[in-house]
């Protein structure tokens, strides 16, 4: 029995060491490769830029947060920082078709921008004017809603002309540029800007910079790591009440997309809970509301003062 016994073992062990050397030998197939958007095809190029803008899932919210400075700027004198501040951009996008221009997509948003104390951080309700001395309420930037102005779509409007993504790519990154000259009808002017002046003049520079893996992978809705830079020269605030004084402002600031609304910094979440609620959400994806903008949101929130509101 004893002699049986040691040979059966033997041989259990012989079979089992063979096992874990076959097992150790034996090489498992390379995984299958990542599905890729190819640039060069007009609807991958548009699936790419509303992965960078928002999700290819509609309805889906996604978020932007950046944070930043603000300057002043009059000839002659140096130039002051004013605030510093903390913003949010929430955006969905949805899918539509045209048998001319193929595929194409709407993006809807709303954002938040909050002005703090350059020395503390606390987010302002008021604010002594450096120049005219006078205490002003703070009025922040609350657009709601800031849209698209129309659906984008793989080909132009003459349905032959290829949509390209703007930008270029480097070491792993695509890198964007988009520059915004502003001049429109002040919202706060007469019906006589063309004869006396007052035309609403600004310039807005927005910078992306998002990696080519989240960007090209087509197994994935969104990126998650785009890097954003935004700056924006623009005339006074209106609630600054500068009148006719000669001056701009400087925005500037750097951010990027978060993954959710909790990831958004403490002070800014607490903010919206308690008097931007609406801003947890993208506004629905069929909003045909016009856009506002800091100088027409003015305009309501003077009208309601005056109302008594």
């Amino acid at each position: 029995m004893n002699i049986l016994h040691y040979v059966l073992c033997g041989a259990l062990a012989l079979s089992v060491g063979a096992a874990q050397a076959q097992k150790k030998g034996k090489t498992s197939p390379p995984p299958p490769p990542v599905p890729q958007l190819d640039l060069s095809k007009p609807e991958d190029a548009q699936k790419a830029n509303r992965k960078i803008t928002s999700s290819l899932k509609d309805g889906e919210s996604c978020y932007y947060y950046w944070q930043g400075n603000v300057f002043s700027r009059v000839p002659g004198e140096k130039d002051r920082l004013l605030f510093t501040y903390i913003a949010m951009n929430t955006r969905a996008s949805a899918t539509t078709s045209d048998p001319a221009k193929g595929y194409g997509w709407r993006h809807v948003s709303r954002e938040l921008l909050f002005y703090q104390d350059p020395k503390t951080g606390e987010i302002l309700k008021t604010w002594k004017n450096p120049w005219t001395g006078q205490e002003v309420d703070v009025l922040h930037i609350a657009n709601d809603p800031v849209n698209g102005r129309g659906p984008s779509y793989a080909m132009g409007n003459d349905g032959k002309t290829p949509y390209k993504l703007s930008g270029f790519e480097k070491d792993g990154y695509w890198f964007q540029l988009n520059e915004v000259p502003l001049f429109y009808s002040n919202p706060l002017g007469g019906e006589y800007q063309d004869e006396v002046g007052g035309t609403y003049q600004a310039m807005e520079i927005f910078q992306t910079i998002t990696p080519m893996n989240e960007l090209l992978d087509a197994n994935k809705d969104k990126t998650e790591n785009s890097l954003i830079a935004w700056t924006r020269v623009s005339k006074w605030l209106p609630w600054f009440k500068m009148g006719d004084k000669v001056g701009q402002m400087i925005f500037t600031g750097i951010g990027k997309k978060v993954k959710s609304f909790d990831d958004y910094p403490e002070a800014l979440k607490n903010e919206i809970k308690a008097n931007y609620p609406i801003y947890v959400a993208a506004p629905p994806t069929d909003d045909t509301r016009p856009n506002e903008t800091s100088w027409t949101y003015y305009k309501k929130i003077a009208a309601d003062k005056k109302k008594g509101k």
